[in-house]
């Protein structure tokens, strides 16, 4: 039971499949990740290993991370710049292999820093859900120039087409720092028109926003609801989100 358990607004049990938050690893240890999720491990449903962390750490002590993880009822997973690497090099088969080998059964998919076809990496994503991987994948560029050449239209219709070739969640990016990239201005904030016509246009439960600042997941919760996906939560912030969700922070006390 949790303390002041009488004022504790509810929200749904977990595995969800709305209300997702997705946190991100980015070289916790193993102790550390451990003790955090005892205390937060409730309020976190994705866990990614950020970008290419995981290569330059032990196999050993990843694959005792993804275990951990798991026994959280938590879903953890490579980051879509790991993916990218493989690709880059010509070893994606491998790069599948050594996954599941490790104990990954979730794995991303994304193009945000190479020049891959379209084609693809729609092949790609039908290829790792036949290998027996959920996939999430990713749309969006890492270069601010590149991303705000792709049209709201053209992130909607790349969208639906991931999702048709087998993404069970589609991420729109926005970086760790969550400014000048997708839905997010220059100051880091959202663009509400175009957010507003994702919306109208895409099934919402489908989606998972990336929202590392803290105004930023106010606006979604606000905007959306408690029950909104939300993605590249900084390890320092899960128990601040939660308490943002259930109204339980001043920026949304009586607002849900």
């Amino acid at each position: 039971m949790k303390s002041f358990n009488f004022l504790l607004p509810n929200r749904s049990d977990k595995p969800r499949n709305n209300g997702l938050t997705m946190a991100l690893d980015k070289g916790l240890g193993y102790e550390t990740g451990k003790s955090l999720m005892e205390i937060a491990g409730d309020y976190v449903d994705l866990l990614k290993f950020g970008w290419g962390t995981i290569v330059v750490h032990d196999r050993d002590i990843v694959m005792k991370k993804i275990k951990m993880y798991k026994s959280f009822d938590i879903i953890p997973y490579p980051g879509g710049t790991l993916f990218e690497i493989a690709y880059s090099q010509n070893k994606v088969s491998n790069y599948f292999k050594e996954a599941a080998s490790m104990g990954f059964e979730t794995i991303e998919i994304s193009d945000g820093s190479t020049d891959m076809k379209t084609e693809e990496k729609l092949d790609f994503i039908a290829t790792a859900k036949d290998k027996g991987f959920n996939v999430i994948s990713e749309v969006g560029k890492k270069d601010p120039e590149k991303d705000s050449k792709i049209s709201i239209d053209e992130r909607v219709e790349s969208i639906k087409d991931e999702i048709k070739a087998g993404s069970s969640k589609v991420i729109i990016e926005a970086r760790e720092g969550g400014k000048n990239i997708g839905i997010f201005d220059k100051s880091g904030n959202a663009k509400d028109e175009e957010v507003n016509y994702l919306l109208k246009n895409l099934p919402n439960e489908k989606i998972i926003w990336e929202a590392p600042n803290k105004d930023q997941q106010i606006y979604f919760v606000l905007k959306v609801g408690s029950e909104v996906n939300l993605g590249n939560i900084s390890s320092n912030d899960i128990t601040s989100l939660e308490t943002i969700r259930r109204g339980l922070r001043g920026d949304t006390l009586g607002k849900i």
